[in-house]
């Protein structure tokens, strides 16, 4: 048997297909929808492969057109699908959402941030949710440098929780296993038996890079008193980033893990045992989030994950790392849908190297992710990009942000900033 070629990040999980109404309104009211898709797995897998990576999605979809425009979607955005196996007996999973700022969905939403956006999900008996150890075997996602999964699968089944729980066990030549917690209560109401949202606490402690708000940790754990108390709870990840929503994101990182990918390993070395015994002395390290003008708040948390473990991929320094997973974000809140392309690569790194005082001045509009000498509006220029009234600032997670009225840079102002900083 030929084997599969290694690529630098393997992401495991459902991806479905997503209906966007033609105009605003309840679901009853709403006479057509435009399809897209959805999913956090593929979502950090589409960003990390037009950032430049190479990525690999495995999953489940079922023998139909939903699951062909699935596979070619994902495959379009230079993803390798080759590991999506697909279900003669269950469907691709389907979603219908209307317009909104938030999720009722999502944990610690605050109910003062926007209208609600009202989704109904037809996933369960889908070809994903039957991933189990048995049909989806551990060699299929040790294929990368890093093994990128999310809470969401564990919730769907119990194979898929078995699955999760196979993957993030200690195992030799096992990769850098990122997880990000991406609690949702809804589906965590009718979890999997022996389940619940304590489930992904013990999931977390099997990762080497773990993700969670503050907000989660919260809803999800119990865990109150900030980044500090949930790194208490979570002591054995290598590195752990707790998202603090307008406040920034702050990340704990093991002295032998700070240095990028390589250094974090299988979380103890290079042998890919996992797990690690709470003894560590941690980098701190916090950083504010942007301001950005939001024109639509899905797929941040996921553009943040990919930000950051691209910035790991390179070995770049902790607070750079958590500077791209920034500017990531701000790239998908920029544009309509949640698979914007990441930011141009040396743009996203000058910006990231800026001094504090010159980070804390940007606010982000649209058509900010290319060159800062491209010309504004054309969707790779630094600005606005447009002659409307710019929405309330906001953080990476798309809740409102409590910051002063700033305007938003222009690709000169970007550039001057950069001058400065440099001399």
């Amino acid at each position: 048997m030929t084997s599969t070629p290694h690529a630098d990040v393997v992401c495991l999980g459902e991806s479905m297909v997503t209906f966007l109404p033609s105009r605003p309104g309840p679901l009853a009211d709403v006479p057509s929808f435009a399809r897209a898709i959805g999913g956090a797995e593929s979502n950090v897998a589409c960003a990390l492969a037009r950032a430049g990576h190479t990525t690999r999605w495995v999953s489940r979809v079922g023998a139909d057109g939903f699951g062909d425009h699935l596979v070619a979607a994902v495959a379009g955005h230079g993803v390798d699908v080759s590991a999506v196996e697909r279900d003669a007996d269950r469907p691709t999973g389907i979603y219908f959402r209307t317009e909104g700022e938030r999720d009722a969905g999502l944990a610690g939403e605050d109910p003062g941030a926007g209208p609600v956006a009202e989704v109904a999900y037809y996933r369960a008996g889908s070809a994903a949710s039957a991933m189990s150890p048995d049909n989806t075997p551990v060699e299929r996602a040790d294929t990368g440098r890093v093994l990128h999964l999310t809470g969401i699968t564990a919730a769907l089944s119990d194979g898929c929780l078995a699955l999760l729980r196979t993957l993030t066990a200690p195992r030799p030549g096992r990769p850098l296993v990122s997880f990000d917690v991406n609690y949702r209560m809804g589906l965590w109401s009718c979890a999997p038996e022996g389940g619940g949202p304590g489930v992904l606490l013990d999931l977390a402690r099997g990762a080497d890079v773990v993700f969670v708000g503050d907000d989660e940790a919260e809803a999800a754990w119990g865990v109150t008193g900030g980044p500090a108390a949930v790194r208490a709870a979570l002591p054995e990840p290598a590195v752990l980033v707790v998202k603090q929503g307008s406040r920034g994101a702050t990340a704990f990182a093991r002295r032998d893990a700070a240095d990028g990918a390589d250094g974090a390993d299988g979380a103890d070395g290079a042998d890919g045992t996992g797990g690690a015994d709470g003894a560590r002395e941690d980098q701190v390290v916090s950083v504010p989030a942007l301001r950005v003008d939001v024109v639509a708040s899905v797929g941040a948390g996921d553009a943040f994950a990919a930000g950051f473990l691209s910035a790991t991929l390179r070995g770049l320094p902790l607070r750079e790392r958590l500077r791209h997973g920034h500017l990531t974000a701000a790239a998908a809140l920029t544009v309509p849908g949640d698979l914007a392309a990441p930011p141009a690569r040396a743009h996203a790194d000058r910006l990231a190297a800026l001094d504090d005082e010159a980070w804390g001045t940007l606010r982000l509009g649209p058509g900010w992710t290319g060159e800062p000498d491209s010309e504004p509006g054309t969707g790779t220029g630094t600005g606005t990009g447009t002659d409307r009234e710019p929405e309330p600032a906001q953080d990476p997670d798309g809740r409102a942000a409590n910051a002063p009225e700033a305007a938003t840079q222009s690709a000169a102002q970007i550039a001057e900033a950069e001058k400065a900083n440099a001399t």
